[in-house]
């Protein structure tokens, strides 16, 4: 009985520990949102991303109010995007968005995980080549018929559409450019959007043995876990 108390304990923290470190990323996004744009989300596309990022995630709405105005404020931190590109083992590109008030600390932190898991970091635009930008929209088709909702999502300005079948959603791709007036083209048009983001996606694909993905894996999870770490993106198929 012990033992299972223990389990579930551990799983409930471990569940925990997840959701702080989503609220704090998503927290840096809203702060970053908010200074290059206003705290308005109404005139501000990328605040509006990252409150329905939050919305998604369960975050409270105190919370979300309280990262805005706390970014509003003289006291705000004065965080700064940075990206780092690099190799993992075998040959995997790796790029990774941080949000940082001081990059000295977070590169320094990023050469010593590469360092010390096999991987090398990279020059600033090394591998920018192997990965497009692109907005990313999960949508929840609500009972409404696939073709229908395809071609509003191409009007909106889709490049691609896919099901996912496991999560129940509508994936549609826009480029880097499109990204504010899809959200907004989907906004008016009442299409209940469950998160857009801006992601890094690869032009081509490596396939790896489930050895070399363990060696991987070990090295994405630990600049995960950095707190300046917003996001990591890899050419894995």
């Amino acid at each position: 009985m012990g033992r299972i108390f223990e389990k579930r304990k551990y799983k409930m923290f471990a569940r925990f520990d997840r959701m702080a470190k989503t609220f704090t990323r998503i927290g840096k996004e809203i702060s970053i949102a908010v200074k290059l744009g206003g705290p308005n989300p109404d005139a501000n596309p990328r605040l509006r991303a990252a409150i329905q990022n939050a919305k998604t995630h369960a975050m409270p709405k105190d919370r979300v109010e309280a990262a805005i105005k706390r970014a509003c404020g003289k006291d705000a931190e004065n965080l700064q995007e940075v990206v780092y590109e690099g190799y993992a083992p075998h040959g995997v590109a790796l790029v990774i968005e941080a949000a940082t008030d001081n990059p000295n600390r977070t590169v320094a932190n990023i050469r010593s995980y590469f360092n010390k898991f096999g991987g090398s970091l990279a020059t600033a635009g090394a591998l920018e080549f192997m990965f497009q930008r692109k907005g990313v929209f999960k949508i929840n088709p609500a009972g409404k018929p696939l073709d229908e909702l395809e071609l509003d999502l191409i009007d909106a300005g889709a490049e691609d559409v896919d099901v996912d079948d496991d999560e129940g959603v509508i994936i549609a791709y826009t480029d880097f450019e499109g990204f504010a007036k899809m959200q907004k083209t989907l906004e008016d048009k009442g299409i209940d959007v469950q998160s857009a983001e801006l992601q890094r996606i690869p032009n081509t694909t490596i396939t790896l043995s489930e050895e070399q993905m363990d060696d991987v894996a070990k090295l994405i999870e630990r600049i995960e876990e950095d707190e300046d770490v917003q996001n990591v993106f890899h050419n894995i198929a």
